[in-house]
């Protein structure tokens, strides 16, 4: 089991195709961008991940890390694709099952084929089923008698942006299978490169595991945020109260925002609702407190933007989460394409970590992207939206005279 095939070269495949190839396995990397695989296979890559640039261009030089727009035959399948919401909150696997279907005229007895996607439970379950239709010749494992010929389990990624290549090798992994040998097998797999430890479940249990871990998260940043607007309407000091409150031995808030951000924490809760919905209460409103924090900074900025004609705003930071690229369900980006929409203001948005604004946005009146200095220099109120490492330190003389709204906690007082 030397080959592998993986579709989706985004935040996760690529990084995880890279890893593998420089572990000696010869690695097929799929993507419907034709941008992306080009790129790929001339050793470079389109997002922004710490050492991935020199992994990649490696693992392309040894020749073991290919890229095309079609899979191959190979002895391991990993699907690592987008597993979005669409409207109402359900989630959409029309991503996976795309993804599924192309890989199914490939598949070969006693391949193993893995779902890395944070999906919702029962998935892993559903490509067994989609793989039948489509292949009658293979026994698949709880779908079809006999002795299944083909393997398949579930392992979400649990990786930090920012922290990917090292997360990837040193963090715990659950896997869990539709079937025993099924997990035997992917255990076998992770076991080879992985440090951490390889926990054994069942692919429902691995489903559910995932999307636990991000929905404690979000209950969290909820009452971090829900705490913000209680501050905010009772005219305290929210980062002092936090500060305080956390010397007790047994209390950990954790800091405020704008929202929340990501494919993750800011979509996957809402996959344990959908399929709960009378049972998961504390989780949907968690999200829904995380939801309305955007909408809490933008009246803030209405109101401070009043005192003016036609104020100049910066907003400081697109990214969901400070020092990435990653602009995915984020609050920030969010937060700065309803101040465009709503108008009567000037937006200047600073994002360190990209180089011009995404797709229709860099075409919208009103809106520039500008380097801090430019921030700095024009703008009548400043919003910290992400605490990137190049906001902290600003002088503070370049503060005065300016309207501060501090979502993020990097000026404070």
């Amino acid at each position: 089991m030397d080959s592998i095939c993986i579709l989706g070269l985004g935040y996760i495949g690529l990084p995880t195709a890279s890893l593998l190839a420089t572990k000696g396995f010869s690695v097929h990397g799929v993507d419907v961008n034709e941008r992306v695989v080009k790129a790929l296979n001339a050793g470079k890559i389109l997002l922004h991940e710490p050492a991935l640039d020199v992994m990649v261009k490696s693992a392309v030089g040894s020749g073991r890390l290919k890229a095309d727009t079609a899979p191959i035959e190979a002895d391991i399948f990993i699907l690592s694709v987008p597993t979005p919401f669409v409207n109402g909150k359900k989630p959409d696997l029309s991503y996976v099952e795309a993804a599924t279907r192309s890989v199914a005229p490939y598949l070969r007895h006693g391949n193993l084929l893995i779902l890395e996607s944070t999906s919702p439970v029962g998935t892993t379950e559903r490509i067994c089923q989609w793989l039948a239709e489509m292949r009658p010749d293979l026994v698949l494992p709880g779908v079809t008698d006999g002795c299944p010929q083909l393997h398949v389990a579930h392992c979400p990624e649990r990786v930090l942006p920012g922290r990917i290549l090292r997360e990837l090798v040193e963090n715990d992994r659950v896997v869990g299978g539709v079937d025993a040998a099924s997990t035997a097998k992917a255990i076998e797999f992770y076991g080879s490169f992985v440090q951490g430890e390889v926990l054994a479940t069942t692919a429902r249990t691995a489903e559910l595991v995932k999307l636990m871990e991000n929905a404690y998260r979000d209950v969290n940043i909820a009452f971090a945020n829900e705490i913000s607007l209680i501050c905010q309407e009772l005219q305290i000091n929210v980062w002092d109260a936090i500060r305080l409150a956390n010397h007790h031995p047994r209390v950990n808030i954790l800091t405020p925002g704008p929202g929340v951000g990501g494919h993750c924490i800011a979509v996957d809760p809402w996959f344990i609702v959908d399929s709960a919905p009378a049972t998961a209460r504390l989780i949907r409103t968690a999200r829904e407190v995380n939801d309305h924090k955007p909408h809490s900074v933008i009246a803030q900025v209405r109101a401070k933007a009043a005192r003016f004609t036609a104020p100049t705003v910066a907003c400081l930071g697109l990214a969901f989460k400070p020092d990435i690229d990653d602009l995915r369900e984020s609050p920030a980006l969010f937060i700065t394409r309803e101040l465009q929409a709503q108008g009567g203001m000037e937006i200047l948005a600073v994002e360190p970590n990209i180089r011009e604004l995404p797709g229709e946005l860099g075409e919208l009146p009103n809106l520039r992207h500008v380097p801090l200095k430019t921030a700095l220099e024009e703008a009548d109120i400043l919003v910290f939206l992400v605490a990137h490492r190049q906001f902290q330190n600003i002088d503070h003389d370049l503060l005065l005279g300016k309207v501060i709204i501090d979502a993020c906690g990097m000026v404070q007082n």
